[in-house]
């Protein structure tokens, strides 16, 4: 190993030693990325995917998850060349230089901070419905408190509960399974039964690719895998290959459960389109018509659970990330302090700025609109620029010798288009968002730029 690399978590800040620890399976890493993706994820978009797609629903996350693939790859081709917390971070140090480094984790931490708002909200909208009595924000920053403490517990014990709330969730959808397929059985569908392939009136390739852009949104959360690389015990294959099996095993649940669905549906996919008021509550409508007001309430009940669970994996993640920038000193070093290895400060910071970012919306009608509208930009740049650091790493600089034409260029090119074509669909404020965060992110860089210099490897760091 070359000297100055990381090993087992590298150093912490002001002398601490002591590192992340490496106490993670298989199954845990397999538990945060699917906490963090959320088993019934399509129940809140699947109005709007089925009006946008013409009724092609489950076909779009068949394109999606296909769609996806790629970057899942290029993870699991840069995490074995960099096995660290920093996830994307590092991948586009090692294989693009210090400043795109810099530019992906700072772009990341605008997704990784503020996708667990997204979702503690969602829990408090779901339980401010159950218990109206309560207010959201009650809700809401009562999440917060309670995933933060199990983070603060450690990564190990967070994996349990969350295996556990991850099991309700499935344990959840397969009931909603079994009671689709009976209710189909026993009366038959609304809709004919290829139409979630095909389209409900017709079909148009441009209206699938539409919706598409909205449906690999669905999938963010995957990537936070690759955060706990420091934190596995078996190396970095078992992380590559926990990334790709949670996003097969992802991607099979959103077919299915949005085929079922859409053949359970009453109106047309046209009406859905004609009512977008009615597009959000489009999965819930369907199981009160079919199947009864009981399985709402209890895919209510999940999605609130699941959502606050959904969080904690994306704070832990976020956490990791704030951690490995300020152990690489491109955040303050502060940040970098890890306590029987768990990096609390890191994970605390956090864990305030979601706080504050979800409260806020809970309080305002229009708050979730705000957040979900610039949440994914973060991520899709990041993943543009992991896309790059493959090709930068195995082709440009050749360092694991002659590159694999198909995983090293065609791949991450496909990926990276689909990417940019995603990017060029999405809302202009979130847009606007994007760039705003871009633009302070390369002031910071620039300051830092004068502080040492372009080619002096920050600690933890081996020239590649």
């Amino acid at each position: 190993m070359r000297r100055g690399a990381v090993r087992d978590g590298g150093q912490g800040a002001a002398g601490d030693h002591s590192g992340l620890r490496r106490t993670l399976g298989f199954r845990d890493l397999v538990v945060y990325g699917l906490l963090f993706i959320a088993p019934m994820a399509p129940v809140g978009v699947f109005g709007t995917l089925d009006a946008t797609s013409g009724g092609a629903v489950a076909l779009v996350y068949v394109v999606a998850t296909v769609a996806m693939a790629f970057t899942a790859s290029s993870y699991a081709q840069m995490v074995r060349v960099a096995p660290q917390a920093g996830s994307v971070f590092t991948y586009a140090r090692k294989g693009l230089g210090e400043a795109p480094g810099f530019v992906a984790g700072w772009m990341a931490m605008l997704d990784y901070l503020l996708i667990p708002a997204v979702a503690y909200l969602f829990s408090g909208i779901a339980m401010e419905a159950l218990v109206p009595a309560v207010d959201r924000w009650v809700w809401t920053a009562l999440a917060v408190v309670v995933t933060t403490l199990l983070n603060l517990w450690g990564v190990r014990a967070a994996a349990r509960v969350g295996f556990a709330v991850l099991a309700m969730e499935i344990a959840v959808l397969l009931v909603f399974v079994v009671s689709a397929v009976v209710v189909l059985a026993r009366d038959g569908a609304e809709r004919d039964w290829l139409s979630p392939l095909t389209g409900d009136a017709g079909f148009s390739m441009a209206a699938v690719f539409s919706a598409v852009s909205i449906a690999v949104l669905s999938y963010l959360g995957f990537d936070a895998i690759a955060s706990f690389a420091e934190e596995v015990t078996g190396g970095s294959r078992k992380v590559a290959r926990a990334v790709l099996f949670c996003l097969a095993l992802a991607g099979t649940l959103f077919v299915a459960q949005t085929y079922l669905v859409a053949l359970l549906t009453p109106v047309s996919s046209a009406e859905l389109a004609a009512d977008p008021a009615a597009q959000g509550s489009a999965f819930y409508d369907a199981v009160d018509a079919s199947v009864g007001t009981w399985l709402h309430d209890l895919v209510a009940v999940s999605k609130a659970i699941g959502a606050a669970f959904a969080a904690l994996a994306g704070q832990a993640a976020a956490g990791r990330l704030l951690f490995a920038m300020a152990r690489d000193r491109r955040l303050p070093r502060v940040l970098a302090r890890t306590d029987s290895g768990v990096p609390r400060l890191a994970l605390l910071v956090a864990a305030v700025v979601t706080m504050v970012a979800a409260v806020w919306a809970a309080q305002r009608d229009d708050g979730l609109d705000h957040l979900v509208s610039v949440v994914d930009i973060g991520a899709l740049t990041a993943f543009v620029l992991l896309h790059a650091s493959v090709v930068g790493w195995f082709v440009v600089r050749r360092m694991d010798g002659p590159p694999d034409w198909l995983r090293h260029v065609v791949v991450p090119v496909l990926g990276a288009a689909v990417l940019v074509a995603v990017i060029a669909e999405a809302a202009r404020s979130a847009q606007v968002v994007g760039v705003i965060w871009l633009g302070v992110g390369l002031v910071v860089l620039s300051v830092q730029w004068g502080r040492t210099r372009p080619d002096e490897p920050a600690e933890g760091d081996g020239k590649g």
